[in-house]
């Protein structure tokens, strides 16, 4: 543990980054190796546009860093946040730290994109991806990153978390959003093993189905206890069933090119097909 402390407390910028880098390489070559789909598609340049959003993410998030980090530094020198109002055994403190920080900067955030109108809108450009892998993990609006470098922001300061497991938390949640995007085939038995735990590929590919309700389900990105606890979580029989996508944004001169869909949040709405109710057309 005290390694693991050590390692994220003097954590370097490059070292991000590589965790980033190799874990869509690594992702990546797993797809070629146990794919769930064999797609036909320029998997080259799908990938170009999908890092083209994950380079807006991440110069948002250093916009946002100054502030995340004096959160934290705040929460700790106040001893304020739930972290630090007890005492608990440093394995028991990092896991609710961990599970605490996905709560509220990937779950809540995540549901709420799909709740409020104004926020879907952003959200919809990581749905209307229809060729889901390991780079979907990446594919955000630069608006929808915003609202998530803000969550993030909160949940600093509801957990008082220090830095390191800031960090540990956004190493994990960076590798757990390319290994439940990727195009892989896990052994049944061990997917639903894994759900139990953990968001798995399985699990989350439901949420990329193109119509209502099942993209209305499985939120989470790292624990599956969220869904579970919240009832959000849908299983279905067979993932290959599953067409990816959103339902509105079909045309692959839409979603596929990334000027248009910038400019999808500043459009007129454009209700869901897939539904007979939706809270978004509230």
């Amino acid at each position: 543990m005290d390694k693991l402390i050590h390692f994220f407390e003097h954590i370097h910028s490059w070292q991000r980054a590589a965790a980033l880098v190799g874990g869509i390489l690594f992702f990546w070559a797993l797809e070629a190796i146990i794919p769930l789909f064999h797609n036909r598609y320029q998997k080259v340049r799908h990938a170009g546009l999908n890092l083209l959003f994950t380079f807006t993410t991440v110069i948002i998030n250093l916009l946002f860093a100054s502030l995340t980090v004096a959160g934290s530094i705040y929460t700790n020198r106040y001893h304020t946040g739930l972290l630090n109002l007890v005492s608990l055994p440093l394995w028991l403190y990092i896991l609710l730290g961990l599970m605490i920080l996905d709560l509220i900067s990937s779950w809540l955030i995540h549901w709420m994109e799909h709740q409020v109108k104004w926020m879907w809108k952003f959200h919809i450009i990581h749905h209307s991806d229809t060729w889901v892998d390991t780079t979907t993990a990446n594919r955000h609006h630069p608006g929808e990153s915003i609202f998530r470098a803000v969550f993030t922001f909160l949940a600093v300061i509801v957990t008082g978390a220090p830095l390191w497991l800031l960090y540990f938390y956004q190493f994990l949640s960076v590798l757990f959003s390319q290994f439940n995007h990727a195009n892989i085939s896990l052994p049944g038995w061990l997917d639903n093993i894994l759900s139990w735990l953990i968001v798995s590929p399985d699990m989350h590919k439901v949420h990329h189905h193109y119509v209502q309700p099942y993209t209305d389900s499985n939120y989470g990105n790292i624990f599956s206890i969220w869904d579970r606890l919240f009832g959000t979580f849908v299983r279905v029989k067979d993932v290959r069933s599953i067409r990816y996508g959103i339902d509105t944004y079909m045309k692959e001169e839409e979603n596929n090119d990334a000027a248009k869909l910038m400019k999808i949040p500043f459009e007129p709405y454009r209700p869901p097909a897939g539904a007979k109710f939706s809270t978004r057309d509230q």
